[in-house]
């Protein structure tokens, strides 16, 4: 090779190097990123579901303990009634859309839960109304990046740095691990526009069903109030017995 094919050489080397330090940095981040909120909407879009589970208040006064069947559609209806103990027993919540009652069946009545209220504790948890109320796929929601990898309880995950695309979600960045085999997010963290952490979520058990894995225990922390966090255990859940549509009215919360 003579000098001046050596030094062609050595410059088309160093112009491919320019070309590739000169990729914008993140974009394949955010084509993975955007890859596995897919898969993780793909995991959560289940028909229907009737679960039986129990909601753990764990306050600076103690723990108490509340029973609940749920029977959902999609991510649009769902109705709830409580089952114990018997101070909590009736009371039904019935979701459509961006509508939310609840029944109190010790007042006998049914309340519109919408505006401020919404913000509001659900029975004195970590959980608002507005936490009931979310909908819609991640994927659709909010922008993503890979910021990082992290093992978690030997399970080895991606960490997904959300972005909201509308001002009118309750969160505007929350930041996801991301198990790598089973595409469930397995800790969530969910802040304010201005940064500042609300809550956290974590999956502490999970189980493999015929739709794939599904979270078995949860913790629910409300980074703001004081105590423990509120705990959430589902014992069973059934994706086969059908719904019908009568469950999902205002008429089926008094019945």
């Amino acid at each position: 090779m003579n000098q001046l094919e050596s030094t062609m050489k050595n410059g088309i080397h160093f112009l491919l190097l320019l070309l590739l330090l000169a990729r914008p940095v993140g974009a394949d981040t955010r084509e993975e990123a955007a890859r596995i909120l897919q898969r993780i909407d793909q995991n959560q879009n289940i028909e229907r579901q009737i679960i039986i589970s129990s909601m753990i208040i764990r306050g600076l006064r103690g723990s108490r303990e509340i029973k609940y069947q749920s029977w959902i559609i999609g991510q649009e209806k769902s109705f709830t009634e409580s089952l114990a103990p018997l101070r909590e027993k009736g009371t039904k919540m019935l979701k459509l859309d961006q509508n939310l009652w609840i029944f109190d069946p010790g007042a006998d009545r049914t309340i519109k839960i919408a505006g401020h209220m919404l913000r509001q504790s659900m029975s004195g948890s970590d959980l608002s109304y507005e936490d009931m109320m979310e909908k819609g796929k991640l994927s659709d929601t909010y922008d993503a990046t890979i910021v990082g990898e992290e093992p978690i309880d030997g399970r080895d995950t991606w960490i997904l740095d959300l972005k909201a695309r509308q001002t009118s979600l309750a969160y505007q960045q929350r930041k996801i691990w991301v198990d790598k085999e089973r595409y469930l997010g397995i800790r969530e963290e969910l802040y304010a526009a201005s940064g500042k952490l609300l809550k956290r979520l974590d999956i502490l058990e999970t189980f493999q069903t015929s739709r794939g894995w599904y979270p078995r225990r949860l913790r629910f922390k409300d980074m703001l109030k004081k105590g423990d966090g509120t705990e959430w255990i589902i014992h069973s859940v059934d994706f086969d017995t059908p719904i019908p549509d009568s469950k999902f009215s205002k008429a089926a919360l008094r019945r």
